[in-house]
């Protein structure tokens, strides 16, 4: 039997890959380092489909039709480098190498020009829905070369998602491009999360809302243009109870909150890009000091509150889903902006309407508003910020002063809301006509003479300041 593409490594979600695949029919040759877990996936799943066993990578190898495409399903880091250490004497030129973990799109870019010099394609594959998405249909972002898409796309499209006929899979852009886009798309969805539980917070301490009720309100809201995955499973978790202790679920669990480094790396790649993305920066601060259990403690007997005896409104459930809208919307923008300027730094031709078709389905941050994303993005004048689009930028206008109420109102009580607020900002930051950025440059020129521009006419200028505070023009040295 020839199979037309291997998976190597053989956890939940390679073997969910797996098995994804060959119930689409197509033959997949199954390899791990233990073979007990080959054994153990073909003992209970094996009628699911053609498989191949195999004991080797030798074995993979010889097994797959050509061109090879040989999928790693392994940690991020070193182990994708030592498998594609073992398998690149076993392949000829042509065959493709595919690594669909979260490996850093850098690692990425490192490991496609390598295996390019020997004429072997390497593809880094952004999938994005978890166990269950690559079981049944996961968001799949494909870097690489154009012929390595021509030989695996149709794979990776019948395997992922569907909206509207149309697969949530296609070529991203080439080396680690499909990374990047992934980890732009974690870095969203920790904001979205974060701003999710600041809402909760909002509406149990600002308006004594019980988790229960919040149940509700969640399922209310995921009909209307918050609807999307996130807030879906949010009602869920605030309306299970815990059967040890009759209390919700949220009240028995710890609140610090985990993470596996992709927002992190989202927020250092844009620093280094320039880019913005201060709600995705918060949301990981945020995750980050939900885990200072220590200086939490101390801090709850130290540090005073003086938060204000203000009344909520009777809006106030209202005013916090308008302002979670906006939120989430600031988020995706900041998001698209970043892979704009990677774009640029890359050498990416990104579609950003393709990209927001990707995420309809599948994907964690699967959302109604995401249609309206890939309308904004597909129009023959395409906005320079998703905030530009008419339909968003009319539709921030209209909750605008729900969301000033609501970070004002958080900011009262000492309702700590960093997403909304940092949100805020931003949108603020990028209507103002003068930011105090003048005062900042004039800091730098005095203290370190890196010049300034002025609003009258052009060139470079420093200020003598040592001397008699006289103005000369300068070599522009930021």
């Amino acid at each position: 039997m020839t199979a037309q593409i291997g998976v190597t490594g053989l956890a939940v979600m390679g073997a969910n890959l797996a098995r994804n695949l060959a119930r689409n029919g197509f033959t997949v040759a199954l390899h791990n380092r233990s073979v007990e877990k080959t054994d153990a996936l073909l003992a209970k799943h094996g009628d699911e489909g053609n498989f191949v066993r195999t004991e080797s990578l030798q074995e993979l190898v010889d097994s797959l039709e050509k061109p090879r495409r040989v999928l790693i399903m392994v940690k991020a880091g070193a182990p994708v480098d030592a498998v594609i250490e073992q398998l690149e004497p076993l392949l000829e030129p042509g065959d493709i190498v595919i690594d669909a973990g979260n490996s850093h799109y850098e690692d990425t870019r490192r490991r496609e020009a390598a295996l390019a010099k020997k004429d072997l394609h390497f593809v880094g594959i952004g999938v994005s829905g978890g166990e269950e998405g690559a079981l049944n249909g996961p968001s799949i972002m494909p870097g690489g070369s154009k012929e390595s898409y021509a030989a695996l796309g149709p794979l990776l499209e019948k395997i992922s998602a569907h909206v509207d006929g149309k697969p949530c899979c296609a070529w991203i852009g080439t080396d680690g491009a499909g990374h990047f886009v992934k980890m732009v798309h974690n870095g969203i969805e920790y904001a979205d999360m974060q701003v999710i539980g600041e809402a909760y917070d909002l509406l149990r301490s600002g308006a004594g809302i019980e988790p229960a009720e919040q149940s509700r309100i969640f399922a209310e809201w995921n009909k209307g243009d918050l609807a999307s995955f996130l807030i879906e499973i949010t009602s869920e978790v605030l309306g299970h109870v815990d059967a040890a202790t009759g209390k919700p679920f949220v009240d028995v669990v710890v609140d610090a909150a985990g993470q596996k480094g992709t927002g992190r790396w989202t927020v250092i790649s844009a620093l280094e890009l320039g880019s913005p993305v201060s709600g995705i920066a918060e949301s990981v601060f945020a995750r980050a000091l939900s885990s200072q259990a220590a200086q939490r403690e101390e801090a709850q007997g130290l540090l005073a509150g003086n938060e204000l005896d203000v009344q909520v409104p009777e809006t106030f459930v209202e005013d916090v889903r308008q302002a979670l809208y906006a939120s989430k919307l600031v988020s995706y923008a900041q998001g698209l902006d970043m892979l704009t300027a990677a774009a640029a730094e890359y050498g990416w031709d990104l579609k950003l309407d393709e990209i927001a078709s990707l995420w309809r389905g599948g994907c964690i941050i699967r959302a109604e508003l995401l249609k309206e994303i890939t309308k904004a993005y597909a129009a023959a004048d395409k906005p320079a910020n998703l905030l530009f689009a008419p339909a968003f930028s009319k539709a921030i206008a209209d909750v605008l002063p729900a969301w000033r109420r609501v970070v004002a109102t958080a900011v009262q009580l000492g309702i700590p809301t960093p997403v909304f607020s940092s949100s805020l900002a931003y949108y603020d930051g990028l209507r103002r006509k003068r930011l105090p950025a003048a005062v900042i440059q004039g800091q730098r020129d005095l203290f370190g003479a890196h010049t300034y521009k002025r609003v009258d006419r052009d060139g470079t200028f420093h200020t003598l300041w040592g001397e008699d505070k006289s103005e000369v023009e300068a070599v522009d040295t930021h």
